[in-house]
Protein backbone atom coordinates (compact mmCIF):
# COMPACT_ATOMS: atom_id res chain seq x y z
CA UNK A 1 0.00 0.00 0.00
CA UNK A 2 1.67 3.51 -0.90
CA UNK A 3 -0.46 7.21 0.26
CA UNK A 4 -2.47 7.72 -2.96
CA UNK A 5 -3.80 4.29 -2.15
CA UNK A 6 -4.23 4.62 1.65
CA UNK A 7 -5.82 8.21 0.89
CA UNK A 8 -8.10 7.19 -1.72
CA UNK A 9 -9.65 4.45 1.18
CA UNK A 10 -10.02 7.26 3.74
CA UNK A 11 -11.76 9.46 0.39
CA UNK A 12 -14.04 6.67 -0.37
CA UNK A 13 -15.88 6.49 2.82
CA UNK A 14 -18.92 8.97 3.00
CA UNK A 15 -18.62 12.52 3.93
CA UNK A 16 -14.29 12.17 4.29
CA UNK A 17 -12.12 15.32 3.17
CA UNK A 18 -8.63 15.73 4.00
CA UNK A 19 -6.39 18.56 5.18
CA UNK A 20 -2.62 19.65 5.75
CA UNK A 21 -3.47 21.90 8.76
CA UNK A 22 -0.37 21.80 9.85
CA UNK A 23 1.35 23.89 7.53
CA UNK A 24 2.89 26.45 9.47
CA UNK A 25 4.53 23.62 12.09
CA UNK A 26 8.11 24.21 12.57
CA UNK A 27 8.71 20.55 12.21
CA UNK A 28 9.14 19.29 8.64
CA UNK A 29 7.40 16.58 9.39
CA UNK A 30 4.46 17.94 11.30
CA UNK A 31 4.19 20.07 7.85
CA UNK A 32 3.38 17.27 5.86
CA UNK A 33 0.67 15.75 8.22
CA UNK A 34 -2.86 14.62 6.10
CA UNK A 35 -5.61 14.76 8.56
CA UNK A 36 -9.09 13.36 7.14
CA UNK A 37 -11.82 14.18 8.48
CA UNK A 38 -15.74 13.56 8.72
CA UNK A 39 -17.63 16.58 9.37
CA UNK A 40 -15.07 18.29 11.37
CA UNK A 41 -14.33 15.08 13.46
CA UNK A 42 -10.44 13.73 12.87
CA UNK A 43 -9.70 10.38 12.56
CA UNK A 44 -6.86 9.75 11.05
CA UNK A 45 -3.13 11.67 10.82
CA UNK A 46 -0.17 10.25 8.21
CA UNK A 47 2.36 11.74 7.22
CA UNK A 48 2.07 11.59 3.15
CA UNK A 49 5.59 11.99 2.93
CA UNK A 50 6.99 9.83 4.79
CA UNK A 51 4.29 7.50 4.95
CA UNK A 52 5.73 5.46 7.66
CA UNK A 53 2.90 4.98 10.23
CA UNK A 54 -0.76 6.59 10.91
CA UNK A 55 -2.72 7.39 13.76
CA UNK A 56 -6.45 6.69 14.26
CA UNK A 57 -8.81 6.57 17.03
CA UNK A 58 -9.50 2.98 18.75
CA UNK A 59 -11.80 1.89 20.74
CA UNK A 60 -9.90 2.33 24.50
CA UNK A 61 -10.23 -1.42 25.34
CA UNK A 62 -9.32 -2.69 22.08
CA UNK A 63 -6.01 -0.46 22.14
CA UNK A 64 -4.33 -2.97 24.58
CA UNK A 65 -5.01 -5.73 22.65
CA UNK A 66 -3.70 -4.56 19.41
CA UNK A 67 -0.59 -3.63 21.41
CA UNK A 68 -0.32 -6.96 22.59
CA UNK A 69 -0.67 -8.69 18.91
CA UNK A 70 1.01 -6.20 16.86
CA UNK A 71 4.32 -4.82 17.20
CA UNK A 72 3.68 -2.27 14.88
CA UNK A 73 0.93 -0.76 16.57
CA UNK A 74 2.19 1.77 19.73
CA UNK A 75 0.36 4.35 21.51
CA UNK A 76 -1.20 7.32 19.35
CA UNK A 77 1.20 9.58 18.55
CA UNK A 78 0.73 13.40 19.79
CA UNK A 79 -2.94 12.17 21.04
CA UNK A 80 -4.62 11.20 23.87
CA UNK A 81 -3.02 7.60 24.32
CA UNK A 82 -6.29 6.35 25.71
CA UNK A 83 -8.59 7.09 22.23
CA UNK A 84 -5.99 6.98 19.57
CA UNK A 85 -3.73 4.40 18.59
CA UNK A 86 -0.36 4.54 16.13
CA UNK A 87 0.36 1.82 13.42
CA UNK A 88 3.13 1.13 11.52
CA UNK A 89 2.62 0.18 7.53
CA UNK A 90 5.75 -1.82 7.20
CA UNK A 91 5.25 -4.00 9.86
CA UNK A 92 3.08 -7.01 11.09
CA UNK A 93 -0.12 -5.58 11.00
CA UNK A 94 -1.96 -6.93 7.76
CA UNK A 95 -3.11 -4.68 5.92
CA UNK A 96 -6.75 -5.08 5.71
CA UNK A 97 -6.73 -5.40 9.34
CA UNK A 98 -5.04 -1.76 9.21
CA UNK A 99 -8.32 -0.72 6.95
CA UNK A 100 -10.42 -2.05 8.89
CA UNK A 101 -8.97 -0.26 11.83
CA UNK A 102 -9.12 3.05 9.60
CA UNK A 103 -13.10 2.15 8.95
CA UNK A 104 -13.46 1.86 12.72
CA UNK A 105 -11.93 5.01 13.56
CA UNK A 106 -14.10 6.73 10.87
CA UNK A 107 -17.14 5.38 12.56
CA UNK A 108 -15.92 6.39 15.87
CA UNK A 109 -15.06 10.02 14.19
CA UNK A 110 -18.77 9.76 12.69
CA UNK A 111 -20.29 8.49 16.07
CA UNK A 112 -19.32 12.00 18.18
CA UNK A 113 -21.15 14.20 15.13
CA UNK A 114 -24.75 15.86 15.79
CA UNK A 115 -27.37 13.39 15.02
CA UNK A 116 -28.58 15.72 12.12
CA UNK A 117 -25.03 15.70 10.49
CA UNK A 118 -24.87 11.96 10.62
CA UNK A 119 -28.06 10.75 9.17
CA UNK A 120 -26.88 12.84 6.04
CA UNK A 121 -23.98 10.69 5.57
CA UNK A 122 -24.97 7.35 7.02
CA UNK A 123 -26.12 4.89 4.71
CA UNK A 124 -30.24 3.76 4.74
CA UNK A 125 -30.59 1.04 7.01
Amino acid sequence: MNIEEFRAFCLSLPGVHDYFPFRKATSEYDRNLLVSYVGDKWFCFVNAVAFDFCTLRCDEEEIPRLRTLYEGAFPGWHMNKKHWISLRFESDIPGRVLLELVRKSYELALAKLPQRQRMLLEPER
